[in-house]
């Protein structure tokens, strides 16, 4: 891009926005003294502040673990403003953020996250799943909704900490992790549709037990056609491929209604030819290409990949796809046995709901990210 091109659309930006400028993903402002264009500080790790609690907790019962209920002593957070960048990053007691009735998010949903896990291995020796797809998702995410992007490795260096500092409330028992939910919300007191001049990075924890605590079974889906989940991008440039809080919303209803009629998940198909999407929070394995209508799972991507390098891949296939027996979530590897779309279907699974397909995937899947099996999936967590 040219100086003067670059030039002209900064004073475009900052008539309407303020005086940074978002180009790229990337804020920028130009120097008072200079007329230089320079970009706004990134995040440092380096500068770092750690403030301990002083009403320590001590993590609850591994068997009373309900996910997302319980949550860790400390959390991380991270300021951002146009003027200033990113701020200090700080490891703090976890509470209550302090927000003004007009900040952004509460009114424009301008929120992104992410959803990782930290696992403990039988010598405490605790590690991370493919943390770099993760930062990865989160800056298209806020680049998507025009919230500031950020280096990875710097963010991902300071999640290493927090979940150091938080390594007691990493559970000991098979099966369980410490959930970690990176967030990203727009903070400034304005009641108006515009990139936010003002945002908060936050990092909270949280102890939990196995996605099956009763074991390994398979469920019942809903084929959903009188709602779509969220708009796709490759027709309309919508949202559909991002992790954004708004596209989480609307799926509450429908998803009571498939409860109300005995289904654990929604079977989401796109279209009058009724194609697959997403199930509930989960993706197929025989599932439609990334070209914008699905979300860039992390574990989507490991099972394909294992599926590919499987000894009997035959059965792997990407493309435009309807109803199929095997699915895979973002949490784990989901096996379903009743698909209701228009006339129910039943699909035959082992006895403790694995088939040939998914019981090697499921347990290669679940060694590498307990570190029980090598792989560069896996990535240590140290002081």
């Amino acid at each position: 891009m040219s100086s003067l091109i670059r030039s002209v659309r900064l004073r475009g930006y900052r008539r309407l926005y303020g005086p940074s400028s978002l180009l790229a993903g990337r804020f920028y402002q130009t120097d008072a003294m200079t007329g230089e264009v320079v970009a706004l500080p990134d995040i440092q790790p380096s500068n770092l502040q750690f403030v301990k609690t002083g009403n320590p907790k001590a993590p609850p019962p591994s068997k009373s673990l309900m996910f997302g209920h319980t949550f860790t002593d400390h959390m991380l957070t991270i300021p951002w403003s146009s003027v200033e960048g990113w701020g200090t990053p700080k490891i703090g007691p976890y509470g209550p953020l302090s927000l003004e009735p007009s900040c952004t998010v509460l009114h424009y949903a301008q929120t992104i996250f992410e959803g990782m896990k930290a696992y403990r291995d039988e010598h405490g020796k605790v590690t991370l799943f493919r943390p770099d797809m993760n930062m990865k998702r989160m800056n298209t995410s806020a680049s998507r909704i025009a919230l500031p992007t950020f280096n990875g490795d710097a963010l991902l260096e300071l999640i290493k900490k927090l979940i150091h500092s938080e390594r007691d409330w990493i559970p000991r028992e098979p099966g369980h992790s410490l959930y970690i939910r990176p967030t990203m919300i727009g903070t400034q007191r304005f009641i108006g549709v515009a990139p936010p001049s003002e945002a908060l990075l936050f990092v909270i924890c949280s102890p939990v037990g196995p996605y099956y605590p009763e074991g390994f079974k398979p469920i019942a889906l809903y084929g959903t056609t009188e709602y779509i989940r969220a708009a796709p991008v490759r027709t309309t440039k919508g949202t559909g491929a991002y992790k954004l809080g708004v596209n989480y919303a609307p799926g509450v209803m429908p998803q009571k209604e498939a409860a109300k009629m005995g289904y654990a998940q929604n079977l989401w198909l796109h279209g009058p030819e009724h194609y697959l999407t997403e199930k509930g929070d989960a993706i197929e394995l025989v599932t439609p290409p990334l070209d914008g209508m699905i979300l860039p799972g992390v574990t989507r991507d490991s099972v394909l990949a294992l599926a590919r390098d499987h000894a009997s891949a035959g059965y792997y296939y990407e493309g435009d796809s309807r109803c199929r027996s095997c699915r895979n979530s973002c949490r784990t590897l989901w096996i379903w046995y009743r698909c209701s779309y228009q006339s129910g279907r039943t699909y035959p699974t082992g006895d403790d709901g694995m088939g040939p397909i998914s019981r090697p995937i499921w347990t290669e899947l679940t060694g590498r990210q307990m570190g029980t099996i090598p792989s560069d999936w896996s990535v240590p967590v140290t002081a």
